[in-house]
């Protein structure tokens, strides 16, 4: 059973295709020690998603934010690209297979997302989020 207490976690982490590797492990034995593991599945799913459009489509540095408050979890990705993030599906409409359909799985996994401009590690960027709930 999830402790009701919130919390909150984040990762810095540099612009580097291994990281979406170190930010979903960490983000799996986040969820494992507060007795979220129903979600682990779908929220790695998630970060993966946000944190590899953080380090693919920017050049700066990203940082994963994990927070458990009032029985939603809500996982992030900041980047340092103030540019909001391309529509969900807009990709797939202009015929392009291999990318661009991060944020429509995104779109169709959580319970809700968005995004907000935001600074962060000192320069301005945005903040990428979606929000899962236990079933």
């Amino acid at each position: 059973m999830p402790e009701n207490e919130p919390w909150e976690y984040s990762l810095h982490i540099p612009n580097d295709p291994r990281a979406v590797t170190i930010s979903r492990r960490t983000l799996r034995l986040i969820l494992t020690m507060h007795g979220l593991i129903g979600l682990v599945d779908t929220a790695e799913l998630l970060a993966t998603e946000l944190v590899s459009n953080a380090v693919l489509h920017t050049k700066g540095p990203a940082a994963l934010r994990v927070r458990w408050s009032g029985g939603v979890l809500r996982i992030g990705a900041w980047d340092a690209d103030p540019e909001p993030p391309e529509p969900p599906g807009k990709s797939e409409q202009l015929g392009e297979a291999e990318g661009g359909r991060g944020l429509a799985l995104v779109r169709a996994c959580a319970d809700l997302w968005g995004w907000q401009p935001s600074s962060g590690l000192g320069s301005r960027g945005k903040f990428v989020w979606c929000d899962l709930a236990p079933a």
